[in-house]
């Protein structure tokens, strides 16, 4: 009777350990990549905005194109190494190949936005979690990105885009969602995966 009290103990600890194992873990690699993750992505934010309001003042909104196209995935890639992944994704993609959420940047979008229409400020939104697929333990981190009233030329209402803007989108974004937003919506997120050691 008590070999089997122990062994029932043995096997229950040897159960639960593992799994706390994992808790104090996810603990860990949240305190160690929440503070550099929120940094780096209000440095992202703030690099490509300043280059998209360079742009918008001496080129104009439609020749400005080429950054949200080219150089803002090209900024991305520059923060995506070492084990981190850098992109920016949205519930009304425009580039759907570059920002179309997977599941979990969907979910936190979703939330996003049901706290924005709650009245909670889009600049504090974010979250994060540590999840794990075939490839291993991620942490993961999102921060909303709210729009700015230079985000309407190109993501207004439809009354809102220029004629020779809502062309060009149309040509080089045939499948585009990104529009109807007014000030203050969130426009999307930018979302960070790093490799849990």
């Amino acid at each position: 009777m008590n070999n089997i009290i122990l062994n029932s103990a043995l096997l229950l600890i040897a159960l639960t350990v593992p799994a706390c194992a994992t808790k104090i873990n996810d603990e860990v690699a949240t305190a160690k990549y929440l503070e550099e993750s929120r940094n780096t992505a209000l440095e992202f934010r703030k690099k490509l905005g300043d280059v998209q309001k360079a742009q918008l003042e001496s080129v104009g909104a439609e020749n400005a194109i080429p950054i949200c196209k080219v150089i803002a995935p090209a900024m991305a890639a520059e923060y995506s190494k070492n084990g981190q992944m850098l992109k920016r994704v949205s519930l009304k993609a425009r580039n759907k190949t570059q920002g179309t959420p997977d599941t979990w940047e969907k979910e936190v979008l979703e939330s996003f936005d049901k706290a924005q229409l709650a009245g909670k400020p889009v600049d504090v939104m974010e979250a994060s979690t540590v999840s794990k697929d075939a490839d291993g333990r991620w942490f993961r981190y999102m921060k909303a990105i709210p729009t700015q009233p230079q985000c309407l030329q190109c993501h207004g209402k439809p009354n809102e885009i220029s004629a020779a803007m809502k062309a060009l989108l149309a040509r080089e974004y045939p499948e585009d969602m990104a529009t109807g937003y007014s000030v203050g919506e969130v426009r999307g997120a930018i979302s960070i995966r790093r490799k849990v050691d």
